[in-house]
């Protein structure tokens, strides 16, 4: 038998209290709203359980809100490598500026990391202690570095070297909450997504450990831009930098602010720091050709990264396929069978060959790039 009147209809539904009475829905419409409004209040009244209340880690947390607090990890060092890959490029266009576009957006990625690092610290939800002293040293570090790099820019200048000793800063500070947040994932991520974000996570890694590679990256193409005739950086930039060095706007001086290290360090960094970082993404992962996978990211993010800042007219950069080789020289000494003191000195052996023969196709390459203008070379020189 149906009710004499609407509004003495019984709405229950899972989770949801009972509604029933004068203050029963009217309708399906209103029903469906009643039913919305009291399941995010339930959500709500969760989430500040969770998050309000203070604790000491380790404290266990759902595996649904697991994977959103590390997916907004993901966000903070997208932002984070977005902001990057902009402001190394920005640097070989244009005059350093505090409140440029990729310093911004690099500022809103470390301003979510921070937010993160405090929810951890407070809720101890997530993480271990190991974790979250990372995280909360790395923070630091970071923090102090930024001011130290104003200053820094403000006494010498351009430093348009990203070996700089506070670059190295915000490179350590990075790299110490991202040890923390890779540690963490990988004690209480789910099973079912744990491999791919690792992945990911490692992609990371290596990418701020890679980072100040692209000095040379973008140098050798600055130089052979000018060596064309073309110069990607503005008149002012080029101006700036022979000022510094009390000379005109020659080719020294393109040289001296392009590539002021030595041709020896992108080799020796490309073997011994990246090539650490995958043997250490390797192992943790687990799996084969996890190595492959991390450095076949990263590069292939510096392929869609070079099309677009060249698509809107930023100064393109070398792309490190190196990287793929020496990838997959690490998984291969994990594939063969070994005793486990042999597996390093095989993959030394491996990873040595790969780097060697990546650079020599790489040289090749940019030499072509190289000799496309000796003519206007000569007449600067």
């Amino acid at each position: 038998m149906r009710p004499s009147h609407p509004r003495s209809h019984t709405l229950r539904s899972p989770g949801v209290r009972r509604v029933s009475g004068p203050f029963a829905c009217p309708g399906r419409n209103r029903c469906h709203h009643v039913v919305v409004a009291d399941t995010l209040a339930d959500r709500a009244r969760t989430l500040l359980r969770t998050w309000g209340t203070r604790g000491t880690a380790p404290r266990p947390l759902p595996a649904d809100l697991v994977r959103a607090v590390y997916g907004l990890w993901l966000g903070a060092f997208a932002l984070k490598i977005l902001g990057a890959s902009w402001d190394v490029s920005w640097h070989f266009k244009w005059l350093r500026d505090d409140l440029a576009p990729p310093h911004l957006l690099n500022t809103a990625g470390t301003a979510l990391v921070a937010v993160l690092v405090a929810a951890h610290a407070w809720t101890g939800r997530a993480v271990d202690r190991p974790a979250l002293h990372l995280m909360r040293v790395g923070l630091g570090v970071f923090l102090v570095a930024i001011p130290l790099d104003v200053v820094n820019h403000r006494i010498n200048g351009l430093d348009l070297t990203a070996w700089s000793p506070t670059h190295a800063l915000l490179y350590l500070g990075t790299a110490l909450i991202l040890a923390g947040v890779v540690r963490g994932w990988w004690l209480v991520g789910p099973a079912s997504v744990r491999v791919p974000v690792l992945v990911v996570l490692w992609l990371f890694v290596l990418e701020n450990v890679w980072f100040p590679a692209q000095q040379q990256e973008y140098g050798v193409l600055a130089l052979a831009a000018w060596d064309r005739g073309a110069p990607d950086a503005e008149p002012i930039l080029l101006q700036f930098a022979a000022d510094q060095l009390g000379r005109p706007v020659d080719r020294a001086a393109v040289l001296h602010f392009a590539l002021p290290t030595p041709s020896w360090v992108y080799p020796v960094w490309l073997l011994a720091a990246a090539g650490l970082v995958l043997v250490l993404a390797r192992w943790m992962i687990g799996r084969p050709w996890a190595a492959t996978a991390v450095a076949g990211g990263y590069v292939a993010y510096r392929c869609v990264a070079w099309a677009a800042l060249d698509g809107i007219g930023f100064p393109p950069s070398a792309v490190p396929f190196v990287l793929l080789a020496l990838g997959m020289a690490v998984d291969a000494a994990f594939l063969v069978p070994l005793p486990e003191w042999l597996r390093p000195l095989l993959g030394a052996g491996l990873a040595g060959a790969a780097t060697a023969m990546g650079m020599s196709v790489a040289r090749g390459s940019l030499g072509q790039i190289l000799s496309t203008a000796p003519r206007a070379a000569r007449r600067r020189a």
